[in-house]
């Protein structure tokens, strides 16, 4: 049997105009800012006509530690999504915006995938509707405005040495990684190291996703550290004097992008920071206004559940005062042959050995998950050479493991094949058995943070961090940022901090190579391991597959 790829499936949706797609929210036309007919920004007016309105249910989708098998995250928040209105729900989908850099290097598009993705896909996936584009520019005015405050005069009394604001730039390139600035003479200003950072990690885009309104992003990024004195003072961003402009040119991009599915229900796209170097989710503006226009909202938290899902429970719910009703936790079946040690090239062949060897991983994030005190469902992301057999071994040791297992054929079927998930889902979120609560305190130390989320999450034997790093997480409690959470920055594909360890090691422990202090954002850096916040482009970029055909249609990028 032959499939539709992709791209063929989104180029022959039957999309509607983006105002129809807001009336099943109830959102007015005059509050809908249109960029051509399929997508739209939605007013803070308008967001802040609803907050008094009654949350609906939060449906976080998380998934097992991403393998070259894949996995559907996005896919299945989608499908979950439109199966939930199929039931008769009145539900919309909560992700994030694409990075350039990813779809030009390896990953592809970030629309989900067969029948269940979110339209209008080759936009999403590239410029959209500015957003991140407006983020480099806030984040590249404060660059500059730092280094010519330097050249007129250094009124602040920076030393240049100790200048921790980075630049970014949306692509992958690590040849910027670490640079010298203001060569060529005086009138360049003056020499001094920096480098680059991937625009999904610079602190702005927290900031942009964490922010209540525009005057909580203008506080934020007024708060945000960018030099040290040589007494070893901070400098903020306010004392360059640059947070109101940053806001003047982020003012559209606070705006969540209401676009829409396949089946024609209503999705926010807003934000986009990684989950393996920044905290994963998706917009508090797009996800609480969700819960005050829906009746459930399914949202995903980047990667693995030991990351995104970490950072969602422990950062972006303690900010927001967000609680999740139930956690999709996906995987497949090709996964967890690749977890038991079967080769990609290898997957098509039944291997139930494997898939039971392979479970380990599933069983750990199931465990994690439920540490926070929310009920967890399996979705079991269908893959068409997956055997009954090897379903049903995954489903035998989910219920080993005291939760349930669904299997889900959305991206063969769309609402018809995540109908089963669906209604599951909604019956859990429905019944008030979530009692979430995040895993450390506000007031517990810094690095007994890191220490609680590498030995509860990661399971790992304990931290290793030189004295440096300890001295700096005394400092920054001593000048008051002790209650801060922790945002890990650390590989995606493993609970360790090595890549090719898969399954569910032990015995291993978390290296801290840096941390760094992101005071608007609120949330303190952890940088374990080789993790670079600016990636590099592999060997063979995917950005050489890309073009247009003769009929001026995007070719390669999905």
């Amino acid at each position: 049997m032959s499939y539709k790829s992709d791209i063929e499936i989104a180029r022959a949706a039957n999309k509607k105009p983006i105002q129809e797609v807001g009336d099943k929210l109830g959102i007015p036309n005059e509050h809908l800012l249109p960029y051509g007919h399929d997508k739209a920004k939605v007013s803070q007016a308008y967001i802040d006509s609803v907050q008094k309105n009654k949350n609906g249910k939060l449906i976080l989708v998380t998934a097992i530690n991403p393998t070259p098998a894949g996995e559907g995250k996005t896919t299945t928040t989608v499908g979950l999504g439109d199966g939930l209105n199929a039931i008769g729900k009145k539900a919309m989908v909560c992700i994030r915006e694409a990075s350039l850099g990813p779809n030009f290097g390896m990953k592809g598009g970030a629309a989900g995938g067969g029948y269940a993705q979110v339209v209008p896909m080759e936009e999403m996936n590239l410029h959209f509707t500015g957003d991140f584009h407006a983020i480099t520019s806030a984040h590249s005015l404060l660059s500059a405005m730092i280094d010519n405050h330097i050249y007129w005069g250094n009124e602040l009394d920076i030393d240049i040495r100790r200048v921790v604001w980075r630049r970014v730039v949306d692509m992958n390139d690590r040849a910027l990684r670490q640079i010298t600035a203001s060569l060529g003479g005086v009138s360049n200003g003056f020499p001094r190291e920096t480098g680059f950072d991937i625009t999904v990690a610079s602190e702005v885009m927290a900031i942009l996703c964490l922010a209540k309104n525009l005057k909580d992003l203008e506080e934020r990024l007024g708060d945000m550290i960018v030099a040290y004195r040589r007494d070893r003072s901070p400098v903020f961003c306010r004392d360059i004097e640059a947070q109101g402009a940053m806001t003047v040119l982020l003012k559209d991009a606070m705006q969540p992008n209401l676009v829409q599915t396949l089946e024609n229900n209503p999705a926010f796209v807003h934000g986009g920071p990684f989950a393996n170097i920044a905290h994963g989710c998706n917009s508090v503006t797009a996800t609480s206004t969700a819960l005050k226009i829906a009746d459930f909202v399914v949202t995903e938290a980047g990667f693995g559940a030991d990351l995104g899902a970490e950072k969602f429970m422990n950062i972006k719910c303690r900010k927001a005062g967000l609680a999740p009703d139930c956690v999709v936790l996906v995987a497949t079946v090709r996964a967890m042959k690749m977890n038991g040690g079967v080769a990609k090239a290898d997957l098509g062949a039944e291997n139930v050995d494997a898939v039971k060897e392979g479970c380990a991983n599933l069983g750990r994030h199931i465990g994690n998950l439920k540490s926070f005190g929310v009920p967890v469902v399996v979705a079991i992301n269908h893959f068409v050479n997956d055997t009954d057999a090897e379903v049903e071994a995954v489903k035998e040791y989910v219920k080993g493991q005291g939760s349930e297992a669904i299997l889900s054929r959305h991206w063969e079927l769309g609402s018809e094949g995540s109908a089963d998930l669906a209604r599951r889902v909604a019956e859990i979120a429905e019944s008030g058995e979530a009692n979430f609560k995040p895993i450390y305190a506000d007031e517990m130390p810094l690095f007994e943070k890191i220490e609680t989320i590498a030995k509860n999450i990661y399971h790992a034997d304990g931290v290793v961090a030189d004295s440096k790093i300890r001295d700096q997480l005394k400092l920054w409690e001593e000048q008051g940022y002790g209650n801060l959470p922790i945002c890990m920055a650390k590989t995606q594909y493993s609970f360790t901090t090595d890549p090719n360890r898969r399954g569910a090691p032990t015995g291993h422990s978390v290296p801290v190579r840096e941390v760094r202090l992101s005071a608007g954002a609120g949330f303190v850096v952890v940088v374990c391991g080789e993790i670079m916040t600016m990636p590099g482009l592999p060997r063979t970029p995917a950005a050489q597959s890309i073009r247009l055909n003769d009929d001026g249609e995007i070719e390669g990028l999905f």
